[in-house]
């Protein structure tokens, strides 16, 4: 897949100040093809406040970057993150993907998705006029609900995420449901209803179902995991 985006002008040379890095490599480091992981392959990471134990969460996609290298993507807190860049020590480390159905531990992305990504790369090709064009749009498969708060967290809502949406700049954006605009049922990825949840004034974070429904039920281990959460 060939696609247009705004040219690298000599950017080699210039350093982001945050990551320390030449910004050339965020660019091509950027994502530019999705595939829904579909078979519950899991990402492991450890934290900083149980360091004898492991945590797995479900990959919600494999993602192809401009440099060739595939990894899987999760929500995370507030937006979605590459496995293997999961660095942060108090809120997560990433430690591998796992297998659940063969009890196996692997580091890099399965060869079915490799050559998936890249074949779709090959054959599909856009002209993108804007950084914030739609190169695709992929269903979410593993329950993603995005917590929005306008007060503190003393009053929650949960809105279930439909879907995820790839820009030609890298970005994506986690689609939820503006229940006033619903024309059509059931609603689906594409569907002029949906918005990025980024855009709603009380969005916080994301969690994955079964972290959603203990909160739901006001379970008081989720709920005082939340609680950490809040802003000071």
């Amino acid at each position: 897949m060939t696609t247009s985006v705004p040219e690298d002008h000599g950017t080699a040379n210039v350093i982001d100040l945050f990551t320390g890095r030449p910004y050339s490599d965020r660019f091509n480091r950027r994502i530019i093809r999705l595939a829904p992981e579909l078979d519950g392959l899991e990402m492991i990471y450890s934290n900083e406040a149980n360091p004898s134990r492991f945590f797995t969460l479900k990959v919600l996609c494999w993602a192809l970057r401009a440099d060739g290298e595939v990894v899987g993507l999760v929500p995370w807190l507030n937006g979605i993150t590459a496995c293997p860049d999961l660095q942060d020590p108090l809120h997560g480390h990433w430690e591998g993907y796992y297998d659940p159905g063969i009890d196996e531990v692997f580091f890099e992305a399965p060869i079915h998705k490799v050559v998936e990504l890249e074949s779709a790369a090959e054959y599909y090709e856009f002209d993108c006029e804007s950084d914030n064009d739609i190169l695709q749009e992929i269903p979410d498969t593993i329950g993603t609900h995005a917590v929005l708060s306008g007060d503190g967290f003393k009053t929650l809502t949960l809105k279930e995420v439909l879907s995820w949406r790839l820009h030609a700049d890298g970005a994506i954006s986690g689609m939820l449901v503006d229940d006033d605009k619903v024309v059509n049922t059931p609603v689906l990825p594409g569907d002029e209803c949906l918005f990025p949840a980024e855009q709603h004034a009380d969005f916080r974070y994301f969690f994955q179902h079964h972290i959603a429904n203990r909160i739901k039920a006001h379970d008081p281990e989720a709920m005082a995991a939340i609680s950490q959460l809040v802003e000071p």
